[in-house]
């Protein structure tokens, strides 16, 4: 029902920057979660950074304060902005969207990274950080 597919990854110097792109087609639904996921080599697949269709976000630790993710609902795209990358950043990056929404209390919804709550995936973006 959902296609999702991922641009803008490839090959940069630790302290670079990267921005990925994630194209939604088919029947999308605008007030889903989105989320960006990696996986490194021999590790298992981890949250980066979810958005609401409000806009509220979320971000790993390991990233917070460096990657930005955004979305424009109107063009059904997702974007993850990343700088001052390091090594350990290099990975298969993963766009997915699903109804992973929770209630943080006081009227503010945020997105779960918990990778069971998305129904749908992209096919997966390499990203290799230097050192």
């Amino acid at each position: 029902q959902v296609q999702l597919v991922e641009s803008g990854g490839g090959s940069v110097q630790s302290g670079g920057s990267l921005r990925l792109s994630c194209a939604a087609s088919g029947y999308t639904y605008n007030n889903y979660c989105m989320g960006w996921f990696r996986q490194a080599p021999g590790k298992e697949r981890e949250g980066v950074a979810t958005i609401a269709s409000g806009g509220l976000t979320i971000y790993a630790d390991s990233v917070k304060g460096r990657f930005t993710i955004s979305r424009d609902n109107a063009k059904n795209t997702m974007y993850l902005q990343m700088n001052s990358l390091k090594s350990d950043d290099t990975g298969m990056y993963y766009c997915a969207t699903g109804p992973a929404s929770y209630s943080g209390g006081y009227g503010n919804t945020y997105c779960s990274a918990q990778l069971k709550r998305y129904s749908y995936w992209g096919q997966g973006i390499q990203v290799t950080v230097s050192s």
